[in-house]
């Protein structure tokens, strides 16, 4: 019983893909690269993006109208590349590798950037501070950068804060008090990003210039990355169930299709779920209360 209390129960495993050790693995231990790298990669993505469209309109010479669109645009994209990164963490890669790759690309993306404003050939040229012509191919570089950026940040965003929460085993008492802490300081972490990145960086963009501007970001996601491999060996890790869609389409037997995964609860809303679901002796009992009521 001793050795089973060592081990988290809530089906986690180490970075060897074995049970993981609660002595050695996860909680406050493990926390701080995950913070880490949350209030690093906050800063490059703020840093960045906070005076994109002023980037636009003065350095790739768009009209305000055309600058705002290209910003809602890419804006709207990173908010879309979530629903991608959380099918490929949960369905096949799992949180871990799903932020370790995609973090990868986000930094190749903010390198890419960063180039684009400093290279002679890709940076526009400039006759003063604000009278640029970009040809296309550097706007198109511009933009290659950009949804590299996109791309990376939409398996970090919807990973980062259940991964974090993935530390604490539930079925520990005192680990799942100290969940809601975790969540607390994420936060805490975002926001201190986010502030450096709206006043220091905004400011080094418009007095010192773009390349300085693009090339802290970053820097700051290239130290985002260092800090979660850092903490590879004191991470837990859930292992990937399978694709959801697999569920909605399996048979209606009592097994999940997914191994290791149960499956939903029936109820009578959303009947199309009904292969997704496992009906219990109880549904039978209040289906034929249902049917004496109708009859009387």
């Amino acid at each position: 019983m001793e050795e089973e209390d060592v081990y988290t129960k809530d089906g986690t495993v180490d970075y060897r893909g074995k049970p993981a050790n609660k002595k050695k693995t996860g909680t406050w231990k493990a926390c701080p690269f995950i913070l880490g790298n949350e209030c690093c990669e906050r800063l490059a993505y703020y840093g960045m993006s906070s005076n994109l469209v002023r980037y636009f309109k003065h350095r790739l010479n768009q009209s305000s109208a055309t600058a705002t669109k290209s910003n809602q645009d890419w804006g709207g994209t990173c908010y879309i590349t979530p629903l991608i990164g959380a099918f490929v963490a949960d369905a096949y890669l799992g949180r871990y590798w799903t932020i370790a790759i995609f973090s990868i690309i986000y930094v190749f993306g903010m390198t890419f950037l960063t180039l684009t404003a400093t290279l002679p050939g890709l940076r526009p040229t400039c006759d003063g501070n604000d009278n640029c012509n970009a040809t296309e191919a550097q706007s198109a570089a511009t933009f290659v950068a950009l949804y590299l950026i996109a791309l990376g940040t939409g398996g970090i965003k919807p990973c980062v804060s259940s991964y974090g929460a993935d530390q604490f085993d539930d079925a520990d008492e005192v680990e799942k008090k100290h969940k809601g802490s975790f969540f607390n300081w994420f936060y805490f972490s975002i926001n201190v990003g986010a502030l450096i990145a709206s006043s220091v960086l905004v400011w080094v963009q418009d007095n010192v210039g773009w390349g300085w501007g693009f090339g802290i970001p970053a820097v700051a996601m290239a130290i985002a990355v260092a800090f979660f491999f850092s903490g590879t060996r004191l991470f837990r890790n859930q292992k990937p169930g399978g694709s959801p869609l697999t569920r909605l389409c399996q048979t209606a037997d009592a097994e999940s299709n997914i191994k290791g995964s149960r499956k939903l609860d029936h109820t009578k809303d959303l009947s199309f779920f009904d292969k997704a679901a496992i009906e219990t002796q109880s549904d039978h009992v209040k289906e034929s209360a249902d049917r004496w009521s109708s009859a009387q």
